[in-house]
């Protein structure tokens, strides 16, 4: 059985003083679920020690938005793996919608950048999803299909194992909509059988596979159920204590 794993994504919000109480509740309302549930969060570079700081000994993984794929030199404003190794993360978000399509990065980065975080010991968190125009085109399993073959391109099955997939279409990142418990299951059945055909039957069912887009305490229970959904990496409700720790509520009474 896949143990449910549940990230909260911050993305450019909190200030100092929210962003470690908000990690101090979530410490509070999610810790006695750690024995059913990996947790993490993944608050803006600027405040990741304090928020490793605020969670303390709870057992929640703490996370970063991004990373780059160069270990040191002259690559103004970018991050290295070793500066969030040295900060305390466990996990890496890569190749997240937002890092796709706004700031432009193509698969070829994301795949330099997943190679860098397993080599650095970092769990990166890999997101994949299609836009509402490839869903209404039928093209939702060949985009998140080349996404992933491309993103893993030359990534063995054993350093494959330190992935966590996420799919999110991108359609449902913040619009309110989200898919279906029938839709999501389909495409993530769709990525463990990819999984099994790129690497091994062992790695497919080992590989753990979020569900992500407008998910919420209302809908997490249901996604949850789905046999191949495996947890949720969540955006706005992850930014209010309550609403993020039912979630993980949700996941852990689900995969009982």
């Amino acid at each position: 059985m896949r143990k449910p794993f549940i990230g909260g994504n911050w993305k450019m919000n909190t200030d100092g003083k929210s962003a470690v109480e908000l990690a101090k509740a979530v410490a509070q309302k999610c810790q006695q679920l750690l024995s059913k549930v990996d947790v993490s969060v993944c608050p803006p570079f600027v405040y990741l020690s304090a928020v490793k700081n605020a969670l303390g000994s709870s057992g929640i993984g703490l996370g970063a938005q991004d990373v780059y794929f160069e270990a040191k030199g002259a690559f103004t404003g970018e991050i290295s793996c070793q500066m969030l190794k040295d900060v305390g993360c466990k996990y890496v978000i890569i190749g997240h919608s937002e890092r796709r399509h706004v700031i432009k990065e193509t698969d070829a980065i994301i795949n330099k950048k997943l190679i860098a975080a397993i080599d650095a010991g970092l769990l990166p968190i890999f997101c994949v999803g299609e836009l509402l125009e490839e869903r209404k085109a039928g093209k939702t399993e060949s985009v998140v299909k080349e996404q992933i073959q491309k993103g893993m391109a030359g990534i063995t099955a054993q350093k494959a194992k330190a992935i966590t997939i996420a799919y999110e279409p991108v359609w449902a990142i913040g619009t309110g909509l989200n898919a279906t418990p029938q839709q999501a299951q389909e495409v993530h059945l769709m990525i463990r059988q990819l999984i099994a055909v790129m690497y091994n039957k062992e790695l497919a069912e080992q590989i753990i596979i979020q569900y992500g887009g407008s998910v919420k305490a209302d809908n997490a229970a249901e996604l949850a159920g789905q046999p191949d959904v495996d947890g949720f990496l969540v955006g706005g409700a992850s930014l209010k204590a309550d609403d993020f720790a039912a979630i993980v509520k949700a996941a852990a009474e689900k995969k009982k």
